[in-house]
């Protein structure tokens, strides 16, 4: 799975996807968390610099294995590494409760479903955040990364509203 998302990562073009999550990110109301890209994750940061302007934009911060938090993050937030080697914004940043949240992946299905690195952090993280309001929740990958079969799913998995690549948006079980 890794090795079909770093074949893309050096021959896809992402400015699609990028201008598909802008399209679908500017008319959404509230803060909007993006997340720093690690190894070959296709990279959110044109489009996080592009809607810093007109929205709150949040990078999210890791607690160990707990849920995530998420502080505000702007061109000249003072940022730290912290234990799983991301880019976060440092402590001195304000706290911030997203509405819409950009989600990297490993691998995804036809059903919204994500593989993510296998520390739960989204998923413990979507279910709280989902238990005090609607949150939307957008999947950010390359194509190649999408599996031909289901992923297997547990009870505390979250699936995603809709996940955007480079070939477009796609809603659970929509058809590309």
């Amino acid at each position: 799975m890794a090795t079909h998302r770093a074949k893309a990562h050096a021959t896809v073009d992402p400015a699609p996807a990028l201008a598909t999550l802008i399209d679908t990110l500017r008319p959404l109301q509230g803060p909007i968390s993006f997340y720093w890209p690690i190894r070959t994750e296709i990279d959110p940061r044109p489009a996080m610099r592009a809607l810093a302007s007109t929205h709150a934009v949040c990078l999210p911060v890791t607690q160990g294995y707990d849920a995530l938090i998420f502080r505000t993050w702007t061109e000249d937030a003072p940022m730290h590494t912290d234990g799983f080697g991301v880019q976060t914004p440092d402590a001195s940043m304000p706290e911030v409760t997203p509405q819409t949240l950009v989600i990297p992946m490993l691998a995804f299905d036809a059903a919204c479903h994500r593989l993510g690195y296998g520390a739960g952090h989204y998923d413990r993280t979507l279910e709280k955040l989902r238990e005090k309001s609607t949150v939307t929740t957008i999947g950010f990958a390359y194509a190649a990364q999408r599996l031909k079969q289901a992923l297997p799913t547990d009870p505390t998995d979250q699936s995603l509203d809709m996940i955007i690549t480079e070939r477009g948006l796609q809603t659970p079980h929509s058809s590309w």
